[in-house]
């Protein structure tokens, strides 16, 4: 078809003449509604790059010598991280004599291991390197899944802030309701307690 006779039928169709193959002999071109067609495309790229799962590693780093509420907050974060779905690297620094023994760095590990074991697997068990010894820890939920679990837990704590909310409200309308329905007493002053016939 000529140019021309696609241009005119585009015209009267009130749709656009869009050129889909330019390389191929002759051209391919097709009648659509453009703007359609880019808001389509587009919607598709973002579908696509909400369901594309980026895994970020995070890192948390222990002594050796780590007191028990310190460790307790650090597996706390590691939690977190696991729960959100994202990768964990635990290092254990070891410093001077605490080199010779690498067998508590691996208890340790271990030990975390086992506590977090409910969110997350040993993905690569631990090893020594140099002065430090690593461990990397993988969520056992991915991270599309961890994060409707994060949006529903979110939602129910918002809902439990307003009901709680309403609560309060409907409490405090009460507590004024009872203040302005009970008899008013006259407060009696220091004046009140004076003898009438003292002057001052």
């Amino acid at each position: 078809m000529r140019v021309e006779d696609a241009l005119r039928l585009a015209a009267e169709n009130d749709l656009d003449l869009v050129e889909v193959a330019p390389q191929a002999r002759p051209p391919v071109a097709k009648l659509m509604d453009y703007g359609k067609f880019k808001y389509e495309a587009a919607q598709k790229v973002r579908d696509a790059r909400k369901n594309q799962q980026n895994v970020t590693t995070k890192e948390m780093k222990l002594r050796l010598k780590i007191d028990q509420h310190d460790y307790e907050t650090k597996k706390g974060h590691v939690v977190r991280f696991l729960k959100a779905g994202d990768k964990v690297k635990i290092t254990i620094m070891f410093r001077g004599r605490e080199q010779s023994r690498p067998e508590l760095g691996m208890d340790l590990l271990r030990r975390l291991a086992d506590d977090v074991a409910e969110f997350g697997f040993v993905e690569s068990s631990p090893k020594q390197d140099g002065r430090n010894m690593l461990m990397v820890l993988g969520p056992t939920k991915k991270k599309t899944e961890a994060k409707v679990d994060l949006a529903a837990d979110r939602e129910a704590r918002m809902a439990a802030r307003k009901e709680n909310a309403e609560l309060d409200r409907a409490a405090e309308a009460q507590l004024r309701a009872a203040a302005q329905s009970a008899p008013h007493k006259k407060k009696r002053g220091p004046a009140d307690n004076m003898d009438p016939d003292v002057d001052l």
